[in-house]
């Protein structure tokens, strides 16, 4: 067993109308402890019960996700830490960026009939999540919360960009289901004609605001530098071919996931309404949203 870290920043997480406490440890790991995850999926019940209760929850997730060895070995070793303003009570944390993780499990176990019904409040605190943070979304509100982006390394964004972005491009794979596309032209009241025909460059456009330039920080104009147009006005490659396989493409996976979500809700026509709620739960992160000239 490791050294026990301490608690070095503190801060309340505001997730929808949720307050979750979160904290910062001294090797920089942005955790919950397991009595705020209990808050965070509306599991509480009487104090007697609340240990069974979260057991039982981490068991079944667990259990669902045992090809991810990612989520399902975190989630059976918690990460012990002492909270310095709680007087260095010992408690048992959780890493921030296993919620989305856990939100995707619970829905998966909701969709397959396999969710108890003791559980089910946390189905719809998952989607209200899932519609707030993506991955990153999510450490860059805990540093927000804790005050801790006053003091990140100067080098912090560039460590975010190598988790994303590879070095060289990888061969060509789909990663923007056709889906995204028909609930795009949708919004738009644009006529869909099928995934054959060429679409118009906007949807490149469109495509890198509401997807990369939310991804991470300074992804997109990382991107634009990696995988410049060519004489001819074209890319020669895809954005996405450029993305880590680790990390990057999951996290792109997710986001797109999430947009998706919200694009589904209004109604023909209504891209204004979906882009207000886009704005709300996936804001740019580190840039300010810029003026978009080139394409996918």
């Amino acid at each position: 067993m490791g050294a026990i870290l301490k608690s070095t920043h503190e801060g309340v997480l505001k997730l929808g109308k949720i307050n979750i406490e979160c904290h910062v440890l001294e090797d920089k790991a942005r955790v919950f402890s397991s009595r705020d995850l209990i808050k965070a999926f509306n599991l509480q019940t009487e104090q007697k019960d609340q240990p069974r209760i979260f057991r039982g929850f981490l068991l079944k997730i667990r259990l669902v996700s045992l090809s991810n060895g990612e989520l399902s070995n975190p989630l059976a070793n918690p990460i012990k830490f002492k909270s310095v303003k709680k007087g260095g009570l010992l408690t048992n944390g959780y890493s921030a960026e296993l919620l989305p993780e856990i939100c995707n499990a619970v829905l998966k176990l909701q969709n397959n009939y396999m969710l108890p019904v003791e559980y089910r409040p946390a189905a719809v605190r998952s989607r209200e999540f899932l519609n707030i943070f993506a991955k990153i979304g999510i450490i860059a509100l805990i540093d927000e919360a804790t005050g801790y982006q006053e003091v990140r390394d100067r080098d912090a964004l560039q460590q975010i960009l190598d988790k994303y972005l590879r070095k060289e491009y990888a061969a060509w794979a789909k990663r923007f289901p056709d889906e995204f596309y028909i609930q795009m032209f949708r919004l738009k009241g644009w006529e869909w004609k099928g995934m054959k025909i060429n679409r118009p460059s906007v949807v490149g456009k469109i495509t890198n605001d509401i997807i990369y330039n939310r991804l991470a920080p300074g992804v997109l104009k990382e991107l634009r530098r990696l995988n410049p147009p060519t004489d001819s006005g074209k890319r020669k490659t895809k954005h996405h071919q450029w993305l880590t396989d680790d990390f990057g493409h999951p996290a792109l996976g997710q986001h797109l996931y999430g947009v998706m979500l919200l694009m589904k809700l209004p109604q023909d026509g209504e891209w204004d309404k979906f882009y207000r709620t886009l704005k709300k739960a996936y804001p740019v992160l580190g840039d300010q949203l810029e003026l978009i000239n080139d394409e996918e």
